[in-house]
């Protein structure tokens, strides 16, 4: 019997303070901590998409929009005038102005530990 992968269960983010940074995901894009242990903490989207952060070691790599590895985490929303406001009103670091492309409205911003993001309204949604 084959098996079946299903796809993207979580994706995990290192920090130098996983709670801290679990507690930005909450208080900046409405996430929720759902489970914890040790030092280790899951937040869920209410799209139901899960970040696992976890401790991390050593000093930060170079992180740029085109450095190799995973570059940013997209957050989809409904309003995105709102939700640009909203962050901006929290003094979140963005690191370009809004922009139009193909119909959508997005603009790249960090987390609290300087991860890539960006907020993303599609006019059509993906296939």
């Amino acid at each position: 019997m084959a098996a079946t992968f299903h796809g993207l269960e979580h994706t995990a983010i290192a920090s130098p303070n996983p709670k801290a940074l679990a507690e930005w995901y909450v208080n900046h894009l409405g996430f929720h901590i759902n489970f914890t242990y040790d030092v280790f903490f899951f937040v869920k989207a209410p799209n139901g998409s899960m970040l696992e952060i976890i401790p991390s070691d050593g000093d930060r790599a170079e992180n740029k929009m085109k450095t190799p590895g995973i570059r940013h985490l997209a957050i989809a929303l409904d309003d995105f005038d709102a939700g640009y406001a909203d962050l901006k009103s929290k003094g979140v670091k963005f690191l370009a102005e809004p922009y139009e492309n193909q119909g959508n409205r997005l603009v790249f911003f960090e987390d609290l530990d300087g991860n890539i993001l960006h907020l993303i309204a599609r006019e059509k949604p993906l296939p």
